[in-house]
């Protein structure tokens, strides 16, 4: 059997597409230790840039350039972009295992909005493990008596934004290729966090470091971006969705190796029932669609 028709090439392009994004995310934590967030999230959208554009013009999609600024795909990357402010600000001051994890819950949200939105049933199963799900974000969090970190809730806020842009994603047409709004994406965030960056930062002079380390987390931000829509072209839903929570692998992987970092008991725990409650929700559909009969 050729890899082209090989069962197993969209799970393993999930795999290096969250790997892609967490080495994204471990370079971009770097550099804020010597830069302000949303610079550099606006370095690394310019280093996207000089990565993405000559990547789209190699796979043909010059001539789709304009639909980078069509109004469902902008609406989808707007709420990326407010997604991603939040983020990278959380993902700044907190363990990278922790604010990954926290975005796992978006999947379930996913759930929840195209249940309220779009009249999909969900089911007392699904909604049981959608509970569960916020569980263990809870439990992730772990709020005081003094309250909720701001931190993880702006790590809360992007896992509801992103559902957002999931959920708007749904009315992009068809016709347009993953790889432009991905380049749309990197547009769209590039300018709102230049936007904020002038309105609630001081420049600082990038070192060399930080200049290599934003090229790298531009570079596997393509990547990323690159990876998970061909996981999603080549292979079935029901086969590939599961993978998408290699993400919290990597990131605990991240943090003990980079930053020595481990989350505590409470975390881990939070993090098992948040992944375990997207994964049966997962293996259920999967169940559901083989037994409904071809007609």
């Amino acid at each position: 059997m050729s890899f082209a028709s090989h069962p197993f090439r969209g799970p393993l392009f999930m795999v290096i597409a969250t790997c892609s994004y967490v080495i994204n995310d471990t370079l971009m934590k770097l550099a804020t230790e010597g830069l302000p967030p949303y610079q550099v999230l606006m370095l690394r959208g310019c280093a996207g840039l000089i990565w993405g554009l000559p990547l789209m013009l190699a796979l043909g999609y010059g001539r789709q350039l304009p639909l980078v600024f069509e109004r469902r795909v902008l609406a989808r990357n707007l709420a990326e972009t407010v997604a991603i402010l939040c983020y990278v600000v959380a993902l700044a001051n907190m363990p990278i295992a922790d604010a990954s994890a926290l975005g796992q819950i978006t999947p379930l949200l996913v759930l929840l909005g195209a249940s309220i939105l779009f009249r999909e049933r969900i089911g007392g199963v699904r909604m049981a493990l959608i509970g569960v799900g916020f569980i263990g974000a809870i439990m992730v969090a772990q709020p005081t008596m003094q309250g909720i970190s701001i931190y993880a809730v702006l790590a809360l806020a992007n896992a509801v934004l992103c559902a957002v842009r999931d959920l708007a994603g749904r009315r992009i047409a068809a016709e347009v290729p993953g790889m432009i709004v991905a380049i749309s994406a990197i547009i769209v965030v590039l300018l709102g966090a230049g936007a904020m960056h002038l309105a609630t930062e001081q420049w600082v002079v990038p070192q060399t470091h930080h200049l290599l380390l934003l090229a790298g987390a531009g570079l596997f931000l393509i990547f990323g971006h690159f990876f998970i829509f061909m996981a999603y072209r080549v292979g079935p839903t029901g086969v590939v969705a599961p993978f998408y929570y290699f993400f919290t692998f990597w990131a605990v992987l991240s943090g003990l190796v980079v930053f020595g970092q481990f989350p505590n008991l409470l975390a881990i725990s939070g993090i098992v029932l948040v992944v375990a409650a997207g994964l049966t929700i997962v293996v259920l559909d999967e169940r559901k669609r083989r037994l409904v009969p071809v007609a």
